[in-house]
């Protein structure tokens, strides 16, 4: 499969080579920059703050024959990492350099006439509702995220359908050994008007340690759209595969533990937008991600592990979920949103998080509340700050996450934030 795979991939690049040779027709500049402020209150396991900026500057150009290509350079990181100067010794020096290349890709549409496209080099791969497959953007800590691959869609009035392959480690060994590649089938229907219906295979192949594969299939369904002010999201996927290579709880150390993907994982929002003053939105929120099969028996190290949220972009909390991994998870939420005027909008959200596997006597996380509010200055910068507070649940000391002497968690988060694209 990694052979013909590749072969699959070159001959599109070749094709690709062969039709882009083309006249430039118009150039384009833009960007983004992203300033915040973040203060959290741990409680007894301490307390953080720093501010963050993200900077991105790219440039569009279109050529005939339906060629463009795109490149962006973006740089992320905290405030006084790089400055330049020794204030006691006023010795000035040049700080570190963090600019990466970001995206960069040759893009072509209609593809000898039919409704193909194609896009080849680093990208951004964003389907659905950032379930699976985002490009980090949700704050706090949003480095940005993209791929280098390749990626052919096909759109008309009813259907789009994208195919895709990337690599995300290259050891350099032959047709994909020892590197962990990603491919992926997602497809959706745009029929009905204002709804999607969406369909998705992904795949992710990692054979970076010798004699050891991890195989991680998933599959998954998505509903979104709006109807009569009723608006909804509803996703869910279910993720199959193996880890290869784990020793078994043998003494003798005979045998091979069964250590395997087999859970579910889903989101659903739905939402109901008041045709009145200020324009009141009432909505409700589950996720779930199943904690899979731990072993529980010391004769025994098989296991089915918990869902694996891979690239996904969404953030269920800002004190557990901040890498947008955490699994093991029921999430219950309910909020309200209101625009007071056409520049302002308020929200307010509750939430209570819940375990699906328990450790011990611990049985859930804990509950949560927020808000937060942005101002549109102009159409192209806006003003945002937001304030959330997590009443932690009794713990245990085997809990995985607290400090052994905290009994009862009681966290607070405050961020303050300025946006500007261009």
């Amino acid at each position: 499969m990694r052979t013909l795979t590749t072969l699959v991939i070159a001959a599109l690049v070749l094709s690709v080579a062969g039709v882009a040779v083309a006249e430039l027709q118009n150039v384009e500049v833009g960007g983004k920059l992203v300033v915040r402020g973040d203060y959290w209150r741990m409680d007894k396991l301490g307390n953080s703050s720093f501010v963050e900026q993200r900077t991105l500057l790219n440039v569009k150009a279109d050529f005939t024959n339906d060629v463009s290509t795109f490149i962006e350079l973006d740089s992320y990181g905290d405030w006084g990492q790089n400055f330049r100067s020794n204030y006691l010794t006023g010795i000035d020096g040049r700080g570190a350099a963090d600019v990466n290349l970001y995206q960069a890709y040759i893009n072509v549409k209609n593809l000898w006439g039919t409704p193909l496209s194609l896009r080849v080099g680093r990208q951004e791969l964003v389907f659905g509702s950032k379930f699976l497959l985002g490009n980090n953007t949700t704050l706090p800590l949003a480095r940005g995220l993209s791929f280098d691959g390749i990626r052919l869609t096909f759109a008309n009035d009813m259907f789009k359908a994208d195919a895709f392959a990337a690599k995300l480690n290259e050891s350099f060994q032959n047709f994909g050994k020892g590197d962990v590649d990603l491919y992926g089938v997602y497809g959706s229907y745009i029929g009905i008007e204002d709804v999607t219906l969406d369909a998705y295979w992904l795949y992710i192949q990692d054979s970076t340690v010798v004699d050891k594969y991890i195989d991680i299939h998933t599959f998954g369904l998505r509903g979104a759209g709006t109807i009569s002010g009723i608006d909804f999201d509803a996703e869910v996927a279910y993720q199959l595969g193996s880890v290869d290579g784990q020793p078994s709880a043998c003494p003798l150390g005979f045998g091979e533990a069964d250590v395997k993907y087999g859970t579910f994982g889903a989101n659903a929002e739905v939402g109901y937008t008041f045709d009145m003053a200020w324009q009141p939105r009432v909505f409700g929120k589950f996720a779930y991600f199943g904690g899979g099969d731990p072993d529980r028996c010391k004769w025994s190290n098989d296991r089915t592990l918990p869902f694996n949220r891979l690239f996904s972009d969404m953030s269920y909390s800002p004190f557990l979920d901040t890498n947008k991994n955490l699994s093991n998870l029921f999430y219950y939420g309910v909020g309200v949103q209101v625009m007071p005027t056409e520049c302002v909008s308020l929200k307010l959200t509750g939430a209570f998080l819940d375990m699906d596997v328990t450790n011990h006597e611990q049985g859930s996380y804990g509950w949560e509340v927020g808000g937060a509010g942005t101002y549109h200055y102009s159409e192209d910068l806006a003003f945002s700050a937001g304030y959330s507070h997590f009443f932690g649940s009794d713990r245990d000391k085997d809990s995985s996450f607290c400090d052994p002497k905290v009994n009862k968690l009681d966290f607070d988060y405050v961020y303050a934030q300025t946006e500007i694209s261009f």
